[in-house]
């Protein structure tokens, strides 16, 4: 088998800001109480015009031009997503007729907040294996329309956007580590997205204390089977889910030389695309170099989890 690398990422957000103050005069809360529970400053929120596919678009396109890449050298498609309306086509069917691309092979994963990561290692996969050899992977959500804005509990938490990555294959290279991926199927209630029309629910504490303290021990040893010291990591890249659990799971890891991204507090929890959002803005700031070590771990829905250890672009 081959070895792989990411070529490329890319992101995209709507325009519409909404901030604390905004939420505050929606629902019984205020900026102070928003930032002190989950670390959220403002979120971006997509019109009922901008579907999640065209977002993913948007991100996809970045993410090949920054490859240098065209539509037409992509053969397979991913998208993870749970906030999809129409069941087929599926979103990566209609990001690939958005993009011009030709025949590529296109499917949407569903696995919630560790959709990106689950979609990513199915790539790696695929790419090593020769089934493709170039996909585009994307994580997209547009959580505003599965919100019930009268919950003040969830809906202070929530934000639109898509992030995207292109894999290729790299001779020789392990530019994408071994993933480690589960779940914990009998807890799956804990974060749920649900009935007619869907509504995201979730049971914070729950969630709260499964995150910090079951994961930062699987989140090491994602770092051991790349065989990467945690010191060693130029990066974290945790689901943007709540700055509460994203540092002490951080610090827990023992990434003491890392950055630790904290994009939640300028785009709150964009679901499936908050690990490739949160990857492209810090390599688009430059507080990243090319080549360096950085974890990426997404938790959440279903108590699913999947993490590998990436060679930045």
């Amino acid at each position: 088998m081959t070895g792989t690398r990411i070529a490329a990422l890319g992101h995209y957000q709507p325009a519409k800001i909404l901030t604390n103050a905004d939420l505050a005069a929606l629902v019984d809360t205020s900026d102070e109480w928003i930032t002190s529970r989950v670390g959220i400053r403002t979120r971006h929120v997509a019109g009922p015009d901008e579907p999640v596919d065209e977002m993913a678009a948007h991100a996809g396109a970045k993410a090949l031009a920054a490859a240098g890449l065209t539509p037409a050298d992509v053969d397979l498609v991913l998208v993870a997503t749970s906030t999809a309306i129409d069941r087929s086509p599926n979103t990566a069917a209609r990001v690939a007729a958005r993009l011009g691309m030709g025949a590529p092979a296109t499917m949407d994963l569903n696995v919630v907040c560790a959709g990106f990561t689950h979609a990513l290692a199915t790539a790696d996969h695929a790419v090593r294996a020769g089934s493709a050899t170039r996909a585009l992977v994307i994580g997209a959500d547009k959580m505003t329309g599965i919100t019930d804005w009268t919950d003040r509990t969830t809906c202070v938490l929530v934000g639109d956007g898509a992030g995207a990555a292109v894999v290729e294959a790299a001779p020789g290279e392990t530019g994408i580590g071994p993933v480690l991926w589960g779940s914990v199927p009998e807890m799956g209630h804990a974060v749920r997205i649900e009935g007619t029309p869907p509504r995201f629910a979730q049971e914070g504490q729950t969630v709260y204390r499964w995150a910090t303290t079951q994961l930062p021990p699987i989140a090491r040893k994602v770092c051991e089977r790349a065989g990467v010291a945690p010191e060693d990591l130029a990066a974290v890249v945790l689901h943007q889910a709540n700055l509460r659990i994203i540092e002490p799971v951080a610090r827990r890891i023992g990434a003491v030389n890392a950055v630790i991204a904290r994009d939640v507090t300028e785009s709150g929890n964009t679901s499936a695309a908050s690990i490739p959002m949160a990857l492209s803005k810090l390599v688009e700031r430059g507080e990243v170099t090319s080549g360096a070590p950085a974890l990426l771990f997404g938790f959440g829905g279903n108590l699913s989890y999947a993490g590998q250890v990436v060679r930045v672009p």
